[in-house]
């Protein structure tokens, strides 16, 4: 039996790389337009990066996370997330060493998480993400989730939203971590496992939970906003200020927590209408995480950032029927007429390339009728035939293929014609 890809695993093949390949293209450039840099952390990492920066009770580290011992015996990860490698790098390389200075990221790479498998969700996955690492001016969470939205409609996806609440700071988490504790302890019996665990760990996920998410203790849970102090209050309410100022409409959700145990103040999702996906998809999620930095031993230092999964971006534009423009093309493709004319054909081939045009030729002798099927197949916008005869007479046959038109053109003005058709500099 052959030998397959491991589960949860999967081949992106080229007739399909071509929809990653465009939107990585939109991700970079949006990216660009707000001063965003790529940055490219390892595929592994130290396990206690995991645990110290994305947080023991959360589901990633204590169920998803491929941990394995080197060997050397140290305890290595793969990366379930981003946030923690930006943040480790942010700290080893001394990012924060210019004052008054914000550090602005992207990443885009595979992630790992062994968790269940089901329509895109894999336990290997493409994760885009944005870091903006030493402000806290709330400007900079619109600036966050402006970027996210105008992903989104420049992809061409309809009818998005933000959903959008504050955990406060870590005053305010702690008089709601208290009062979250008190108003589930009671009846906590009742509740799965990971409610139980989480109780003590972190309140909050609590809130989280698809298990238990129904229960009438879930609906009178106590709300954060009551429990908000006023810096908490005034910058929530700043950053709400800088939504409006934006033209980005949000709506007001209590019950958002995000899962990972390093969010604070602002957390939003990203969501669209997309057809069969209900009533809205969340495409990205995210928030603020002042805190995370000084626990991998950094200076203090704010940050906010959010993360997509490219799997379900696709499966949504596929779903909302969005043409992704296919790279399935060649601008010229060289049909040679017969065994004599294969080297000048192949000869050519590589001067086009050099001279930047997109070019692929027959590698199997085949007829010429069969040649010009091939041109077909990759949507060549011209033919040169390159016959004995023209040759002999120092010309070769440029075919237009959507006109339908050809006409004999000098050997040594090939080149030259074909970079003018195809505007080629």
């Amino acid at each position: 039996m052959p030998i397959q890809s491991a589960k949860g695993a999967y081949d992106i093949l080229p007739n399909e790389t071509y929809k990653w390949q465009y939107i990585e293209s939109i991700i970079r450039e949006i990216c660009e337009l707000y001063n965003y840099k790529e940055i490219r952390t390892p595929i592994f990492e130290n396990t206690d990066l995991f645990v110290r920066g994305v947080g023991e009770s959360t589901d990633i580290v204590s169920k998803e996370m491929y941990t394995f011992l080197d060997k050397s015996e140290r305890s290595i990860t793969l990366r379930p997330e981003g946030t923690a490698g930006v943040c480790r790098a942010y700290v080893e390389h001394k990012l924060y060493s210019e004052l008054n200075y914000l550090t602005k990221v992207y990443y885009l790479g595979s992630m790992f998480r062994y968790e269940k498998m089901q329509k895109g969700r894999q336990r290997q996955f493409t994760q885009f993400g944005v870091e903006a690492l030493g402000g806290e001016d709330p400007s900079i969470d619109a600036e966050v989730i402006s970027l996210a939205v105008n992903l989104i409609k420049k992809l061409g996806l309809k009818e998005v939203k933000v959903a959008i609440n504050t955990l406060g700071d870590k005053e305010s988490r702690l008089k709601y971590r208290e009062a979250l504790i008190n108003h589930f302890k009671p009846e906590i019996d009742t509740f799965c496992g990971d409610c139980q665990r989480r109780l003590e760990l972190n309140p909050l996920r609590v809130l989280d939970c698809k298990v238990d998410h129904d229960k009438p203790s879930m609906a009178k849970a106590p709300k954060m906003v009551d429990y908000l102090n006023d810096y908490s209050k005034n910058f929530f309410e700043k950053v709400l200020k800088h939504l409006d100022y934006l033209g980005i409409e949000y709506v007001l959700d209590h019950n958002l927590v995000r899962g990972l145990d390093y969010y604070n103040h602002t957390v939003f999702e990203v969501m669209s209408k997309v057809e069969g996906f209900g009533a809205q998809t969340t495409l990205c999620g995210g928030g603020r995480y002042n805190g995370l930095v000084e626990e991998l031993e950094g200076p203090n230092t704010p940050g906010i950032g959010f993360a997509f999964g490219l799997e379900r971006l696709i499966l949504s534009l596929e779903a909302e029927n969005i043409a992704i423009p296919d790279q399935n093309f060649v601008d010229v493709y060289i049909v040679s007429m017969s065994e004599k004319t294969n080297e000048i054909a192949f000869k050519l081939q590589e001067e086009l390339r050099q001279n930047y045009i997109k070019c692929d030729k027959d590698y199997f002798n085949r007829k010429v009728k069969a040649q010009f099927k091939s041109a077909d197949r990759y949507n060549a916008r011209f033919t040169v035939v390159v016959g004995e005869e023209e040759l002999e007479n120092q010309k070769m046959i440029i075919k237009d293929m959507i006109a339908q038109t050809q006409e004999v053109v000098e050997i040594n003005n090939i080149v030259l014609e074909l970079k003018k058709r195809l505007e080629v500099k």
